[in-house]
């Protein structure tokens, strides 16, 4: 199911970022230009149950011990996840430089294409211009003979 999510990034607004929930709550991320670019994020469930601590009593010294133990480990799976988000959120920032400097690159050969045309196109431009300016001193030139011609008989 994909989620509507907007929000600001290094001063640009993302209206939709393409992020899907699988039926087992497993993440995936469209982190790149490609349509097959995904990360896939699956994040542990840190409530009670799924620490295993939802039934803990303290009533007696070994339920007290047991509590301990198993807080303990429910500690030790918080602090898995929060190692694995946390280099999920490396990954992301990573990702998120590379496609800023895609992106810059990509405007700029863009800018290169477009300016390698006009160029182009004012070179063909300057030839032409050359090309009938020197067709009019011809013509020019051209008239003048006869005139001379015509001076040097009379």
């Amino acid at each position: 199911m994909p989620l509507g999510l907007a929000f600001d990034m290094d001063g640009k607004r993302w209206d939709e970022a393409d992020i899907r929930v699988d039926a087992s709550g497993t993440l995936f991320l469209h982190i790149g230009p490609n349509e097959n670019e995904l990360m896939r994020i699956d994040i542990d469930s840190l409530n009670t149950d799924g620490l295993g601590i939802s039934d803990l009593t303290v009533l007696t010294r070994e339920n007290a011990e047991l509590a301990i133990e198993k807080v303990t480990k429910a500690l030790e799976q918080v602090s898995t996840a929060r190692s694995k988000l946390g280099a999920f959120q490396n990954r992301l920032e990573h990702t998120i430089k590379n496609l800023n400097i895609m992106e810059v690159n990509v405007q700029a050969a863009e800018s290169r294409i477009r300016d390698a045309d006009i160029a182009q196109e004012m070179m063909e431009f300057v030839r032409l211009q050359i090309l009938h300016q020197s067709g009019t001193a011809m013509l020019a030139q051209a008239n003048q003979l006869p005139q001379s011609v015509l001076q040097l008989l009379r």
